[in-house]
């Protein structure tokens, strides 16, 4: 089955509670993925829980426990069409707790939606989701000004919550006059500017949010490049066996093919591929997949293994220099610190055994070489030593596999790409 429209994978971040599954039920709706029997069903569930105008949102939160607390825990994988894109959906949970998931969410997505409420403006979730967004390599960004019925849709109260984003954004590095801010509301009767334009804001004139999805652009498949497929988890499937699950993030992978798992050495030879519940022969970057692997078992590998072809393994780092940017941290990072780093789907502890030199950040130059320590804003080059193997490769190589995030006491210490590996 040929596929006929590019595929892109769009991530919804924001902060705890400014309404980002509200937003995506909605869009579900709107797309014809959820029913309006559907809607009732979850209206009347919302209503028994004391959760009023949370239908939309129950569309994603699956389990009973999500209800309960009403909020996001795991990654929801949902799909609809646009005219121009076959569209899955990633939610990425907004809650501390859950910003592990928004790490591995954030490194799959093409295109990032960010959910700002309009009563509340920037919170301290919001900037650490554009941190994140930014150095696990969204491109694409737009933003949603939710809930602009509790502002009573007011141009100047919009207008002065854009002028703050697009301060913050272009701190990080993205580029404000080319991202579009669309004032929306979930729980309005129609939706305003969800998938039709609103009514009650007739002073904006851009897209709807369904119409900004097609202004993205489709994601460049980097197929040129040797094959890798981060694990994401593994199943056993009664009659089929092992079934890693992952997504292809460059090169192409083939049925018949000799694969190698690293940091494990296991190989095999791939049997079948699927995708969204059919049988296909090749997946390219993009692709979110199940695979079977001949001889392999469950045991043999796990989250954060690494798939690639047997004659062009995934490197296993002894050791590698990267650079990083300190985003926070409560006192200053010295050598022997070993924070948790997460690169593709495995999180590994790792030891900065040296620290090279301090970097200007905003023009990459060498500030100070050798310095004892590095604190929050600083950007620097160190050497890390992993506690146990891990896949981490070039940036001039692989680029997609490159980049990781630092993570200690429950937040985002840093950022980083590696530059070299030994």
């Amino acid at each position: 089955m040929a596929k006929q429209k590019p595929h892109l994978n769009l991530v919804f971040v924001g902060h705890v509670d400014h309404g980002k599954s509200t937003l995506m039920g909605r869009l579900f709706f709107e797309t014809g993925v959820v029913s309006v029997q559907e809607l009732e069903k979850y209206k009347k569930l919302a209503a028994e829980l004391g959760k009023a105008t949370w239908e939309y949102a129950y569309a994603i939160d699956k389990t009973k426990e999500e209800r309960k607390r009403g909020m996001t825990i795991d990654l929801a994988h949902k799909k609809f069409d646009t005219p121009k894109f076959e569209v899955t959906l990633i939610d990425a949970p907004g809650h501390k707790d859950f910003i592990k998931n928004m790490i591995t969410g954030a490194s799959q997505a093409d295109a990032g939606i960010l959910v700002v409420a309009a009563g509340e403006g920037i919170q301290p979730q919001t900037q650490e989701h554009i941190f994140l967004c930014k150095t696990q390599g969204v491109k694409q960004l737009a933003v949603a000004i939710n809930k602009i019925d509790t502002i009573n849709y007011d141009e100047a109260k919009y207008k002065a919550i854009v002028e703050d984003l697009k301060k913050l954004l272009s701190s990080v590095g993205y580029k404000a006059n080319e991202i579009n801010f669309i004032p929306t509301s979930a729980i309005d009767a129609e939706g305003t500017n969800v998938a039709k334009k609103g009514a009650k804001t007739p002073w904006y004139k851009g897209p709807t949010l369904l119409e900004q999805i097609d202004v993205f652009t489709p994601p460049e498949k980097p197929t040129n490049l040797p094959l890798r497929v981060p694990v994401q988890d593994v199943y056993s499937i009664k009659g089929i066996g092992t079934v890693p699950v992952g997504r292809v993030e460059c090169g192409v992978l083939k049925v018949g093919q000799k694969v190698v798992f690293m940091p494990e050495g296991v190989e095999g030879e791939l049997k079948t591929i699927e995708m969204h519940h059919e049988q296909i022969q090749e997946a390219e970057p993009g692709d979110n997949i199940g695979f079977n692997v001949r001889g392999l078992n469950k045991k043999d590998i796990r989250r954060g293994s690494v798939m690639g072809p047997a004659d062009n393994p995934p490197a296993v780092a002894k050791k590698f220099t990267a650079q990083v940017m300190v985003l926070q941290h409560p006192t200053v990072i010295t050598v022997g610190y070993t924070p948790v780093l997460h690169c593709g789907t495995a999180q590994v502890a790792c030891k900065i055994i040296e620290i090279k030199a301090k970097l200007d950040p905003r023009t990459g130059g060498v500030k100070e070489e050798k310095p004892d320590f590095v604190k929050r804003g600083d950007a620097a080059i160190m050497v890390f030593e992993p506690t146990r193997p891990m896949v981490i490769e070039q940036k001039d190589k692989v680029p997609q596999l490159s980049t990781f995030a630092i993570r200690d006491m429950g937040m985002t210490v840093g950022a980083g790409v590696c530059t070299k590996v030994e």
